[in-house]
This record gives structure tokens, sequence and C-alpha cells, in this order.
């Protein structure tokens, strides 16, 4: 019977332990730790989506407790009571707020906005709970009613949009701009075949250069030859000239002269013409009477 007493009370202390480290692995696992002393405070809400057992509880950022329980409160309809766990060095004031918050992805916390009385709550007194407005809330509350006041304006600017779309002056814009492009790549097409001629223009431009360099060599050389040409004398020549010819023509102007008599004396015309009408009569019977002025004897 002994021995069976002893199995019996070591499979018991087996299951109790069993159990005790179950409950502590639990509570470790979400958050709690049973061996630090912790002060409870409780607080309702009428909302706690998105909140859990071990959310955590901060101040001003830094964890300081956490969810210990949340329940429905069946006396108080709409009402959830949430437990939280706080370090016991930690002194809640009065007027402090438990708020909760929810984060993008829908997960919510609970920060303590502590209070400026400078008396504090007894440990398990109900403090005030607030729900923060959440993203979604601000999006509901503060961006949709100023969406619905700008669809009325992006729709008739889309109507306007659509009448200077449709505009025919805005299609022959677009049209005359494709001919500008057509007329720009055509232009470029050319220059294209222009600049792929550049290097057949430069050789005739260094050409035409080498050219005119040459010919101005030439020149120079033409110059030096010029210099040697006796210019004085050649001038004093044709002054000369010039005024023998003044003396000429002064003569064939003046009827005393004797070149001006030639040139001015009837007479002498006269007797050349006479002379010139009776060699040609002389021409004439010569041709016709031969033999009168020519003899011609045979041995």
């Amino acid at each position: 019977m002994k021995k069976i007493f002893r199995k019996e009370v070591i499979i018991g202390l087996t299951v109790i332990i069993a159990l005790a480290i179950l409950i502590v692995g639990i509570d470790f696992l979400k958050g709690i730790n049973i061996f630090k002393a912790a002060n409870y405070y409780v607080a309702t809400y009428t909302n706690v989506e998105g909140l859990a057992v071990s959310a955590p509880v901060s101040v001003n950022g830094f964890k300081v407790g956490l969810v210990r329980e949340i329940n429905y409160e069946y006396d108080n309809p709409g009402h959830v009571q949430v437990e939280i766990s706080l370090d016991k060095n930690l002194k809640v004031p009065h007027g402090t707020q438990a708020v909760i918050k929810t984060d993008m992805l829908g997960t919510a916390t609970i920060e303590l906005k502590m209070g400026a009385d400078p008396t504090f709550h007894a440990v398990g007194d109900e403090l005030e709970g607030v729900v923060a407005s959440g993203l979604m809330d601000n999006v509901t509350n503060s961006i949709l009613p100023s969406v619905g006041d700008i669809m009325p304006k992006i729709d008739s600017l889309l109507t306007n949009l659509n009448a200077v779309v449709g505009d025919p002056a805005l299609i022959n814009s677009m049209k005359r701009l494709d001919n500008i492009t057509s007329n720009l790549e055509a232009a470029s097409s050319r220059l294209a075949v222009v600049m792929s001629n550049m290097p057949a223009v430069t050789a005739d431009v260094k050409n035409i250069t080498g050219n005119l360099v040459k010919g101005s060599d030439d020149l120079t050389q033409l110059t030096e030859k010029m210099k040697d040409i006796p210019v004085d004398s050649l001038a004093d020549n044709i002054a000369v000239i010039i005024e023998n010819m003044k003396e000429l023509s002064a003569q064939l102007n003046n009827p005393n002269s004797t070149v001006g008599k030639l040139t001015h004396d009837p007479a002498l015309y006269n007797n050349l013409n006479s002379t010139i009408s009776s060699l040609d009569s002389l021409f004439v019977d010569i041709k016709k009477n031969p033999k009168r002025y020519i003899s011609i004897k045979l041995l």
C-alpha cells in the first residue's frame, strides 16, 4: 500500500508541476512575467478592435506594461473592460487616460497619457479609456469629405479637357505639328547628306586655298617684276608721244599749215579726184585696146 501511495503522490506532484510549468510558459509567451511584481488597473472602451491580450502598454513610447485581460461587460452592454498590468514602480496620477491607438496594419496598443494631478490612483482603479482615431477614421472624417468637394471640380475639369481635346483647332495644330516634324526629318536627312559630302567639300576648299596661295605668290612675283620696269622713262615717252599727237592734230586743224592744206584745200581734193578719174578711164581703155599701148614684135 505504501508503494502504491508513493506512486500516486509522485504522479500527482508531476501533474501539478507540469501544469505550473504550462501556465508559466503560456504567460511567458504572452509576455507576462509572473515573477515580476506588477500593479493592475482597468479601463472601459466601446471599441477595442485590433487590441489583443499581451499588447504593449507604453508611456511616451516606452513599454511599461501589457494588456492582461479583455472582458465584455455583460451588465453594461456595448462596453469592453480591459485589464492592464503595469510596472509596480510606476505611479499613475489622477486624470491619466489609457488611449488605444491603431497602426496602419490594424494592430492596437495602449498609450498612457499621464495626468497632471499630484495625487495618484490606487491599484485596481479604473482609468479613463479613450479610443484614438485611426488612419482609416482620419481618411473617412477628413479626406473623404474633401474628395467629395473636389469631385465636381474634377468632373468639370474633365469636361473642359474633353472639349479642348475635341477642338478642331487643336487637331489641325497637331496635324501641322506632324507636318513640321516630317519637314524636320527631311531637313535632317538632307543635312546628313551634306555632312557626308563635307570631306569632299573640305578637300575642294583646301585646293582652292592652295590655288589662292599660289596666285598670291605669283602676284607677289609680278609685283616684284613690275618694280623693275622703268616707269618714269616710259611715262616721259608717253608724254612726248602725246605732245607730238597734239602738234599733229593742231597742224591738221590749221588750214595754213602744210598738213592742214592737204586736209582743207578743196583744189587738192578735186585734182586728186580728177586724176583718179583719168586713171580709171585709162585703165578701161587699156583693157579695151591693149594693142594701142602694148606693141609686141615677133622676130
